[in-house]
Formats: structure tokens, C-alpha cells, sequence
């Protein structure tokens, strides 16, 4: 079953975005990039490391390295607690 982005974000997900630099399989020496964005819990990232799998096993081209982030789009806002009020007209 698939879930909202809502429902993923609010049970602790955020936005993970992983740059994949891998080598060309004809030209190994020259680097290409791939963009891939999913939303993952932090800090264990298992999609992150399963699509990871996936490139190593099914894709010809190496891996050479990989940068990500990873964003909470919902989190606990500041909170902080009131004692008085000035109104001002």
C-alpha cells in the first residue's frame, strides 16, 4: 500500500537526496552523475542503501562515489512559553 507523503512525513521521514557519480562502462575515465530522491528515514537510510544495491548489482557503469542530504520537512517548531502582553494601538 502507498502511502501520502503527509502520512511518510509525519512518521518521521524527511527528503533524502543522493548525487551518484559512476564511471561510463566504454569510458572509465570519465565520470557521470545520476540525481536520486526518495523520502528515507536518517539515519539508517534504507532506501538510500537498497537502491545502492540495485546499481551495483543491475547497472553497467561503477559506482565512484556517493554525496547525499537528507531534510525533515515536518519537525517540532520552537516553542516558548508566554508570561505577558503589550497591545500598542
Amino acid at each position: 500500500m502507498s502511502r501520502s507523503e503527509t502520512e511518510l512525513m509525519l512518521k518521521g521521514y524527511g527528503l533524502t537526496t543522493a548525487e551518484l557519480f559512476y564511471r561510463m562502462p566504454d569510458y572509465r575515465n570519465v565520470l557521470n552523475s545520476f540525481i536520486w530522491q526518495d523520502y528515507d528515514l536518517a539515519p539508517e537510510h534504507p532506501k538510500l542503501f537498497k537502491f545502492i544495491e540495485f546499481w551495483k548489482e543491475e547497472i553497467e557503469g561503477p559506482l565512484h562515489s556517493v554525496r547525499f542530504s537528507h531534510r525533515k520537512m515536518i519537525s517540532p517548531g520552537n516553542w516558548r512559553h508566554v508570561t505577558g502582553e503589550f497591545t500598542l494601538h
